[in-house]
């Protein structure tokens, strides 16, 4: 958890040397459902999560930032709003640099401001911590100076701050779920229009267990970055403008055309896409079964086509699927590690993560951390 108001408020003392004048607050999401489907012009189902990103803020009589993390403690930095804002060191800090360097193109007239940052999202577990680190910077930074910025287009200068300040040309949903989930609700998000529909995500008998491997991916190293350009090298050779435009029938007819990596990305994302939406009909019939299957076959696709699961990942898969009371599991996130997800029934939950634990344990010599988390509310001040 986040640490209290009381103390927040005395970091923040402690740190600038002077009293907060607010405090704003933006999750971390898992996708249930919709894996790297988001920058093919697709279909996502995130949640925002009950870990989040806080930021305590005041407003500057100059026109300096400066910005402190109590997860980088001793790694402090300071820009200047006036000239160029250039990414730099430490590089945490890219995120806010970023954020307040897009934030002028929605109209936002930023003053001078001291923040300080508080999350518990684990960073590099596929949670989003770098999107909730951007919304919370983005709402500090409009608070200081009694800005706003429209719900989509503050994800859409969230994501641009992380394509050009971070290296990673993510897409969409992790930024948008963090400013738009709502409590109770999953976010079917259509990635090609921004259209957005809050499907119900409140089952008091369901809970979804977050299962952290706890290897660490980097999404600037290559890997991320080389599975979007072989989606957007199959586009072009079929003649469509992303991959959402492919039915398979026409990927079927197409895929001589294509190198055989090719063929696998677009063969995982034109299916993601359809179990994607398929998924969501389940979840709103109460099809809990049929939810969870398709949850598995993400996976798959994933660990097969997309190549981009791990050992550890699978295992936790693995160990879920043989449990009673389990619907469903899956990676989350980017890939290369991270966290999977489990929807369960909530009155096996303790059983059922001893289980994954156990199991993951007497393979790989430690056990991962496993957390509980339902549907939680987007972005706005810390109560």
């Amino acid at each position: 958890m986040t640490r209290q108001r009381n103390e927040l408020d005395r970091r923040f003392e402690s740190a600038f040397g002077r009293a907060a004048a607010g405090a704003v607050r933006a999750p971390g999401r898992v996708n249930l459902i919709g894996e790297h489907t988001d920058y093919n012009d697709g279909f996502v189902l995130p949640i925002a999560i009950e870990r989040q990103t806080v930021a305590l803020h005041a407003p500057r009589e100059d026109r300096t930032v400066r910005l402190a993390s109590l997860q980088q403690e001793g790694h402090e930095a300071s820009f200047s709003l006036d000239g160029e804002i250039c990414p730099g060191e430490p590089k945490w800090a890219n995120y806010p640099r970023g954020v307040a360097a897009m934030l002028p193109r929605a109209g936002a007239g930023l003053t001078g401001c001291d923040i300080l940052f508080d999350s518990d999202v684990p960073i590099g577990g596929g949670l989003s911590s770098s999107a909730s680190l951007e919304v919370a910077a983005a709402l500090a930074m409009l608070g200081a100076c009694g800005g706003r910025a429209e719900p989509y287009e503050l994800a859409k200068l969230c994501q641009a701050a992380e394509h050009e300040y971070a290296g990673t040309p993510c897409g969409i949903m992790d930024q948008a779920v963090s400013v738009m989930g709502r409590a109770g609700h999953a976010l079917l998000l259509d990635c090609r229009d921004g259209a957005v529909r809050q499907v119900p995500f409140d089952d008091p008998g369901l809970v979804l267990l977050v299962a952290d491997t706890q290897v660490k991916h980097d999404l600037t190293d290559g890997g991320y970055a080389g599975r979007r350009e072989q989606c957007h090298a199959a586009a072009a050779k079929l003649g469509v403008a992303a991959l959402r435009g492919l039915t398979p029938e026409a990927l079927a007819v197409g895929a001589g055309k294509l190198s055989e990596k090719e063929h696998m990305r677009a063969r995982h994302v034109v299916g993601e896409i359809s179990r994607t939406l398929d998924a969501v009909e389940a979840l709103e019939a109460g099809d809990l079964g049929r939810f969870g299957e398709r949850m598995y076959g993400s996976h798959e696709s994933l660990r097969d086509d997309y190549e981009v699961s791990c050992e550890e990942l699978d295992a936790i898969v693995e160990a879920a699927r043989g449990q009673r009371g389990v619907y469903g599991a899956r990676m989350t996130g980017g890939g290369f590690g991270g966290c999977a997800i489990v929807l369960a029934e909530a009155g096996r939950a303790g059983a059922i993560e001893e289980a994954i634990a156990a199991a993951f344990e007497s393979r790989f010599g430690r056990r991962c951390p496993i957390f509980s988390t339902r549907a939680a509310a987007g972005a706005g001040k810390l109560d």
